[in-house]
């Protein structure tokens, strides 16, 4: 049930409220919501490891592939 405290709204206000309440009710998303975030577009994926001088360094760098 819903009480309307102040004011006076509209139909389509009141459809409005009445739509975002049955969808947090009817729950479904729980598991969505707690789902790591993807790491494709992730800031450190565009940041290069650096590169550590010494015997073999070279071909650690991907030139020698």
């Amino acid at each position: 049930m819903i009480k309307i405290v102040r004011g006076e709204p509209t139909p389509e206000e009141l459809a409005a409220i009445v739509t975002v309440i049955a969808a947090k009710s009817a729950g479904g998303g729980a598991a969505e919501a707690f789902a790591p975030p993807s790491q494709w577009n992730a800031p450190a994926r565009l940041v290069r490891t650096p590169l550590r001088p010494g015997p073999g360094a070279w071909q650690a760098s991907g030139w020698a592939r």
